[in-house]
């Protein structure tokens, strides 16, 4: 079983598929670069394999994401993060 759900442009010649499979006899949710260039079209190594039962986690983890998370402030592109800013080792994830 393989179902494309859908694609994200990441440049010109690179889209985000995500899809259902069953890669192996286990099904879940893939998400995958596909490259279309002169040297070679087709899937990377580059991805990540969420197995069916880990999905109900990562789908609250994206679940957990505003729009606001992401919004950035008029100017804010291209700068480096704050001074003092916190990395995923100096704070608390919460753990899925």
């Amino acid at each position: 079983m393989e179902k494309d759900l859908g694609k994200i442009k990441k440049n010109d010649t690179t889209d985000i598929v995500i899809r259902l499979d069953d890669f192996g006899g286990r099904p879940g949710v893939t998400i995958r670069e596909f490259v279309t260039s002169d040297r070679y079209t087709g899937f990377t190594k580059s991805g990540v394999k969420i197995h069916a039962a880990d999905f109900p986690k990562f789908k609250e983890m994206i679940d957990s994401i505003s729009e606001d998370d992401l919004k950035q402030e008029e100017g804010e592109k291209g700068k480096e993060a704050p001074q003092g800013q916190k990395t995923l080792g100096e704070e608390e994830v919460v753990d899925y």
